[in-house]
């Protein structure tokens, strides 16, 4: 990859749902210009195989563009300013989807008043996690916290971005948290959690390491496990204060995080 692509932080990018492989091309064709698939491939490293799907995507989102000529197209990328477009689409289309689903709301909400509300769920995936976690926010209020004990030092950079995300929004609403990582956990992360408001997070007292997680807040518990990318949320008092303590003996231990 070229100096372009290296000094630039791609994050955000990221964050408005590019891929990895769409960001290469598109930051490949900046440097690049005017090209054809093989030197966009040599590049960016990207597979062949998959080099025109990619294009096709980034085509569909107005950031890149070709010509035909002699029956072979020629890629370029379209005027930059073009991210802002797609972004403020994107936000459109994100607003359009939120209306709609306030109309439905009351009807989902209206659940038959025989059904019992459960008190085990799982959730899968990246976005189940998500939603596990999420859930703090229908629970808890202005000065409430949540605690997360035994979190892992390892976890992909997109749980970072959601981390980083969620902790603006957890800021704005007024809610603390306590997070124990595990030992070996690097320092940045710890510095990263620490500069929000309300977020006080330390190393475990303990070498234990484990690839499970627990989340707690008032009647509910999360038991996760990062690897496989499931958790389990339990909604039982008895069971939630169990956790509770458990977690403020570790807490008691620590030692607050210094630089």
């Amino acid at each position: 990859m070229g100096y372009l692509v290296y000094k630039m932080d791609i994050s955000s990018l990221k964050e408005v749902g590019l891929t990895n492989g769409e960001i290469k091309v598109y930051l490949a064709l900046l440097e690049i210009g005017n090209s054809t698939t093989g030197p966009i491939i040599d590049k960016c490293g990207i597979a062949r195989s998959i080099i025109y799907q990619i294009l096709d995507k980034l085509v569909q989102k107005g950031l890149v563009s070709y010509i035909l000529t002699d029956k072979t197209k020629y890629y370029q990328t379209t005027n930059p300013k073009k991210l802002l477009e797609y972004v403020d689409e994107k936000k459109k289309r994100i607003e359009e989807n939120k209306r709609e689903i306030e109309k439905l709301l009351p009807q989902l909400l209206s659940k038959p008043k025989n059904v019992k509300s459960q008190e085990a769920q799982i959730y899968k995936g990246f976005n189940g996690i998500q939603i596990a976690h999420e859930n703090t926010y229908t629970k808890l209020k202005k000065g409430e916290e949540y605690f997360y004990l035994g979190i892992s030092p390892e976890q992909e950079e997109k749980y970072h971005l959601y981390w980083n995300r969620d902790h603006k929004r957890r800021e704005r609403l007024g809610i603390k948290c306590k997070l124990l990582f595990n030992r070996k956990t690097t320092l940045n992360i710890l510095k990263n959690r620490n500069s929000f408001k309300g977020c006080d997070a330390r190393y475990m007292p303990t070498d234990i390491r484990t690839p499970a997680w627990f989340l707690g807040y008032k009647d509910v518990v999360v038991i996760g496990l990062q690897g496989a990318e499931i958790a389990i949320e339990i909604i039982n008092q008895k069971i939630a204060d169990s956790f509770k303590a458990y977690f403020d003996e570790f807490w008691k231990k620590s030692k607050p995080f210094k630089t």
